[in-house]
């Protein structure tokens, strides 16, 4: 088994895992094994998108009124 680096931040993380997902499931035959390596693999991007989403300086707390 190889070691590698961690990432530098989560959402990095999140980028290389959705593509060793992606890669890994292009090798395999269509199957129900590949079919759950894709989605995961969306979930993945998803995640991403939601942690770049909140983690925005764009992103302000409610006003109370």
């Amino acid at each position: 088994m190889r070691f590698k680096s961690p990432p530098s931040s989560f959402e990095s993380w999140l980028e290389q895992e959705a593509l060793r997902l992606k890669q890994a499931a292009a090798s395999l035959p269509p199957s129900t094994e590949r079919d759950r390596l894709l989605r995961k693999s969306r979930q993945v991007k998803v995640a991403a998108h939601l942690n770049q989403w909140l983690t925005s300086p764009g992103l302000q707390p409610p006003q109370g009124r």
